[in-house]
């Protein structure tokens, strides 16, 4: 259970870029899928953002060809609603699931493996909902598809994953950036714990290193990290609406470790202050030297 490579994409030198308000349709895809490392998109619309961020890299014909199985990974963990930040914003969700049906994908799978009550936090997230009126099945996991898989790394040797991840063509990440109790926070290469079985909490010990390896195995082809709302305390539950933060931001980009340093910014921390970033960059997973890339940063209006 092999997908295609990812394809590995060099850091290009150069200062963030900075668009008007509503210029991301004359962005060239050409251009953008050479020379952008990140998107970051702010606005009133999640839908609106979040393909804009995804046009800024190049489009979504970048990532998902005509006739791929395209899973696509949110947090949907927590029997919590859209405006407490656990889970990430169905409108998000959507436009990316929208995005893969317009560019052809065969068939689009959206799931998660929530800490709560699974039907509560398909239906308490909005997500279910919003993904099922685009004729999209939102599955509960089947335990009997978690397979234990050789993961080779440094700390993870082997854990039960689930099989559809890894048969799919194609993975799209789609985290939501907040506070974590125990890694402090939960963005990207975090939300892929939503794809292991058995008891997961067993990498607690060395749940850093083990990010690290689970992010290099899973391989997405993109990541949109959801900061429309951003959960400043009492995560990754949250609960109180007073430890939300409303952001209108999306950032997207295929560098695990870039969108984890540009997500810490957010909440005014470094990548380097984030054990599971600093050592994916160690290991070159990623970078996250953000002065070394170029950000293209975007404001819509409406």
């Amino acid at each position: 259970m092999h997908r295609r490579d990812f394809l590995k994409k060099a850091i290009v030198t150069g200062a963030a870029l900075s668009l008007p308000p509503g210029m991301a349709q004359f962005i060239n895809p050409a251009w953008a899928a050479d020379a952008v490392d990140l998107a970051v998109v702010t606005g009133p619309s999640p839908a609106r953002i979040t393909q804009a961020a995804i046009e800024a890299l190049g489009g979504m014909n970048r990532f998902v060809a005509r006739g791929d199985v395209v899973v696509v990974k949110p947090n949907m963990a927590w029997d919590r609603t859209p405006e407490q930040a656990a889970n990430t914003n169905p409108e998000v969700v959507a436009t990316v699931v929208r995005m893969c049906l317009e560019a052809g994908a065969k068939k689009v799978k959206v799931f998660d493996r929530p800490v709560n009550d699974a039907r509560r936090c398909y239906i308490q997230s909005g997500i279910a909902e919003t993904v099922r009126s685009l004729g999209v099945d939102v599955p509960y996991m089947d335990e009997r598809k978690f397979r234990d898989m050789s993961i080779k790394g440094d700390a993870l040797k082997s854990w039960p994953i689930y099989t559809e991840v890894m048969e799919a063509d194609k993975v799209i990440n789609i985290p939501i950036a907040k506070h974590h109790g125990l890694a402090r926070l939960t963005m990207s290469m975090k939300n892929w714990m939503g794809v292991m079985g058995g008891s997961r909490n067993k990498i607690h010990q060395k749940l850093d290193d083990s990010l690290v390896d689970l992010a290099r195995f899973v391989k997405p082809e993109l990541t949109v990290l959801d900061a429309v709302r951003i959960l400043l305390d009492n995560g990754p539950q949250g609960g109180d609406i007073a430890d939300v933060r409303k952001t209108d931001t999306v950032v997207a980009g295929v560098d695990q470790v870039a969108i984890d340093a540009y997500g810490a910014t957010l909440f005014g921390l470094a990548g380097k202050d984030l054990g599971y970033v600093r050592k994916g960059h160690e290991s070159g997973l990623g970078s996250m030297d953000l002065s070394r890339m170029v950000i293209r940063k975007m404001t819509l209006l409406g």
